[in-house]
């Protein structure tokens, strides 16, 4: 089975760069405080470390 990753946005998205808040919200990212599991790919490795200083990444 594939890895997942769970991503939690722990910081808020006001005034923050366009692009930056574009990246969380294609992982599924709106408010504090929201979660979602995505694959363990190049893809969203690079979503992370696009927006590293705002989320929070564990292993499930």
């Amino acid at each position: 089975m594939a890895k997942k990753l769970k991503i939690k946005l722990i910081k808020s998205l006001t005034g923050r760069h366009d692009k930056h808040i574009a990246t969380a919200k294609s992982l599924g990212l709106t408010k504090i405080g929201n979660e979602t599991t995505q694959p363990d790919n190049p893809q969203t490795r690079g979503k992370i470390n696009k927006i590293n200083y705002m989320i929070e990444v564990s292993e499930v």
